[in-house]
């Protein structure tokens, strides 16, 4: 096993919680983590804090950023108490590096490569767990990032979806040249959704594991794909720029109860 990583070269940002050697502790745990994977780590970032509001029943966040030779790993859990988290984000951690050297070896010299300013390398979609309960009328789309789409097929945007720890994962399907997402939800437990109905005939057979949704995502304005999100409880809305109708963006709740907005890149999304 290759570990490159040490203790001081992890980086901990701790907010919220004043409990004396915890940062270290992270640093330990994080660092450990090489010693499960041949592929070396070379840089590891943490977030730990904690809600004010006291009405939240998780209120600890514990987020992870790992780079495994180049390849972005993503982890977060909430938990009761800090110790809680850190226990939580380095299983939630070891499963994911052990999975990603899993689909490495079975993938080797197949791996796609990552272009600067692609998705995957700068954003914060919603993950598997809550956000804040902010009320709808205090929430505003206070995150717009703009993203070359990174070109992908089925299998490539299940493994990454499930390596960098999102809800969803929005890609151009290589075979169709479509806009998707991948997400979780359907009989499967995954599910795929098309910007766009694709010719008769050239839709990809999916994923094993993941089934297909009859519908393309709807012509919105974002002011309407605000209103859809929050009727339907999902933590993201799916949908095609009312101006072009053809690209397709996401808005999402952020973390602190607010939204984020992903479009493509030479895309403007109309406001209202």
């Amino acid at each position: 096993m290759t570990q490159t990583l040490t203790p001081q070269d992890v980086r901990v940002t701790i907010s919220g919680v004043d409990e004396p050697d915890l940062a270290e502790l992270l640093r330990t745990k994080v660092a450990r983590i090489g010693r499960h994977t041949h592929v070396p780590v070379t840089s590891a970032w943490v977030r730990l804090s904690r809600h004010g509001d006291p009405a939240v029943s998780r209120p600890v966040v514990a987020q992870a950023n790992l780079d495994l030779d180049g390849r972005l790993v993503r982890a977060q859990v909430e938990a009761e108490t800090a110790h809680e988290a850190v226990d939580l984000l380095d299983a939630r951690l070891r499963g994911l590096v052990q999975r990603a050297a899993t689909h490495w070896e079975a993938r080797r010299g197949h791996e796609p490569s990552y272009a600067a300013h692609e998705w995957q390398h700068d954003a914060e979609p919603a993950r598997r767990h809550t956000w804040y309960p902010r009320p709808e009328a205090e929430r505003d789309v206070v995150r717009h990032k703009t993203f070359s789409i990174a070109r992908r097929t089925v299998d490539e945007a299940v493994a990454e979806l499930e390596l960098l720890d999102y809800d969803f994962h929005l890609f151009e399907e290589a075979c169709t040249g479509i806009d998707c997402v991948v997400y979780r939800g359907g009989p499967t437990g995954l599910r795929l959704a098309y910007a766009r109905r694709p010719p008769h005939g050239t839709a990809v057979a999916a994923h094993l594991g993941v089934t297909v949704s009859p519908h393309t995502a709807p012509r919105l304005p974002v002011a309407q794909a605000v209103e859809r999100l929050n009727l339907t409880g999902m933590p993201f809305c799916f949908f095609r720029d009312a101006t072009t109708g053809r690209r397709g963006c996401v808005l999402y709740h952020r973390y602190d109860g607010h939204y984020g907005l992903i479009t493509p890149a030479a895309q403007t999304v109309s406001p209202s």
